[in-house]
């Protein structure tokens, strides 16, 4: 009898300590965007995950223009070919300016670099950024207001002109969605 006692006493503790954990988070750990270029070819992915400092994003992308180009997150779930005009301007809750070398801060959705596209047209490049989250109920979620877009630029982003570093057309889109 005392061994039942024991086991009833434990099974209560676990789930006392359970529930003090709350809910399970919804934010998903990782997500996969596929990306297309202005032709409506494949042009890679994106993978998102959360990470300790932020969120990691993995580039593999193919079938661009040899050369450096800009990345960044936009603030609508739309890409329309050819030129990606749905996606929107930069996603931007914390309401800055454009760019790392801005004093003003950087929009939530630069990048610190862009990737360099190779004769074969296709690079990789991986960055962790600390002012997204796939939280969904962070402020800074790439899931406000049904999600957003990752696009690819012709031209490297300079880092500091308003409001996209002169990066030139949109080459490359993928919805960011739960």
């Amino acid at each position: 009898m005392r061994l039942g006692w024991l086991a009833i006493v434990v099974l209560i503790g676990g789930i006392t300590a359970a529930a003090a954990q709350g809910p399970a988070s919804t934010a998903p750990k990782q997500i996969k965007v596929h990306l297309v270029n202005s032709a409506g070819e494949d042009a890679g992915v994106a993978t998102f995950k959360t990470v300790k400092n932020g969120v990691k994003v993995k580039l593999e992308l193919k079938n661009l223009r040899f050369g450096m180009h800009a990345v960044h997150i936009h603030e609508n779930p739309v890409c329309d070919a050819p030129d990606f005009a749905g996606a929107g301007g930069h996603f931007n809750p914390d309401g800055r300016q454009h760019g790392f070398l801005n004093p003003m801060g950087h929009h939530n959705g630069d990048f610190p670099g862009g990737i360099s596209i190779g004769e074969d047209h296709a690079g990789e490049a991986t960055f962790v950024l600390q002012s997204i989250s796939l939280d969904p109920g962070a402020p800074n979620s790439l899931f406000l207001h049904g999600g957003t877009s990752i696009v690819v630029h012709a031209k490297p982003d300079d880092q500091k002109t308003n409001p996209s570093g002169d990066s030139g057309n949109r080459i490359a889109c993928g919805i960011i969605q739960r």
